[in-house]
C-alpha cells in the first residue's frame, strides 16, 4: 500500500475502454489510500449510456443511440458526465479524489461514435472549468478480453468493433502522453498492486523524505515529486 503524508494530490483519474476494471480499482485505490493513512474517495462520473441503453430497451429500442440519434446521445452523455464530474469535484473538499472515469473519457466516446469535431471543441470548452488530474491512469487490456469480461459480468453488453474504436482514441487524445498506462490482465488483486508499485516507482527518491507515525503504523521515509510525497508504509511494499 501507499500513503500520501502531504495533501498536495488531490485528484487521481482511472480511465480506459470498457471492461478492463476501473470502478473495481478506483474502488481498491481509494480504499488503499485510506487504510494508508490519507482519506481518500471514490468519485464516479459516468455518461449515463448504461442507464440510456435500458431506457431505450423499456422503450422498445435497440439502444439509446437507435432511441435518440448520434447527436442526442452525445448530447445527453455530455451533460450527465459533466453534472457527475461536477458533483465529483464539489464534494472532493479533504483527502484524495479517486476518479472512476473523467473528462477525456467524453472526448473518447465522442471519437468512438464518429461525431463531427465541433462535438469534441464543445465538451472541451464545456469541460474546462474542471481541474485536471493530477495523475491519470490508464487501464490497459487487449479489446477482446475487455469484450470477454463485459460478457461475462452480464449487466451490458459491447462490440468489439467499439472498443477498438475506443482503444484508438484513447491513443489519439493530445491527453495521452500524461497517462500512466496499467497493464490490466490479470486478477484484480494482481492489478491494484501493479498500479500501487507504479505509482511509487515512477518517483525519483527523497533522501529528505519524512517519517510519521498514524493507527495504522509507522509511515516511513518516501519519494517526492512534483512537490508532493509518496510515503511507503514501514514493511508493506517490501522496498
Amino acid at each position: 500500500m501507499v500513503g500520501l503524508p502531504t495533501g498536495r494530490i488531490r485528484r487521481i483519474a482511472l480511465v480506459g475502454i470498457d471492461g478492463v476494471g476501473k470502478t473495481t480499482q478506483a474502488r481498491l485505490l481509494a480504499d488503499a489510500l485510506t487504510a494508508a493513512g490519507l482519506p481518500a474517495h471514490y468519485r464516479r462520473n459516468a455518461g449515463g449510456r448504461r442507464w440510456l441503453d435500458r431506457l431505450a430497451v423499456r422503450l422498445g429500442r435497440p439502444d439509446a443511440r437507435r432511441l435518440v440519434g448520434r447527436n442526442g446521445l452525445m448530447f445527453c452523455e455530455a451533460l450527465l458526465r459533466w453534472l457527475a464530474i461536477a458533483r465529483s469535484v464539489l464534494r472532493s473538499s479533504g483527502g484524495v479524489a479517486v476518479m472512476d472515469r473523467y473528462a477525456v473519457c467524453q472526448y473518447v466516446s465522442i471519437r468512438r461514435h464518429g461525431a463531427a469535431a465541433s462535438w469534441e471543441r464543445l465538451a472541451r470548452l464545456a469541460y474546462r472549468i474542471f481541474p485536471r488530474p493530477d495523475l491519470t491512469f490508464l487501464l490497459w487490456l487487449p479489446p477482446a478480453e475487455a469484450r470477454r469480461r463485459i460478457e461475462a459480468r452480464g449487466t451490458d453488453s459491447e462490440s468489439l468493433e467499439h472498443l477498438v474504436r475506443s482503444a484508438a482514441a484513447y491513443r489519439s487524445l493530445p491527453e495521452s502522453a500524461d497517462f500512466v498506462v496499467i497493464d490490466a490482465r490479470g486478477s484484480a488483486a494482481q492489478v491494484a498492486a501493479r498500479l500501487r508499485q507504479h505509482l511509487v516507482d515512477r518517483l525519483p527518491a527523497d533522501p529528505g523524505g519524512v517519517c510519521r507515525t498514524t493507527q495504522r503504523g509507522t509511515v516511513r521515509a518516501g519519494r517526492r515529486w512534483r512537490g508532493w510525497t509518496v510515503a511507503l508504509p514501514g514493511g508493506r511494499l517490501g522496498r
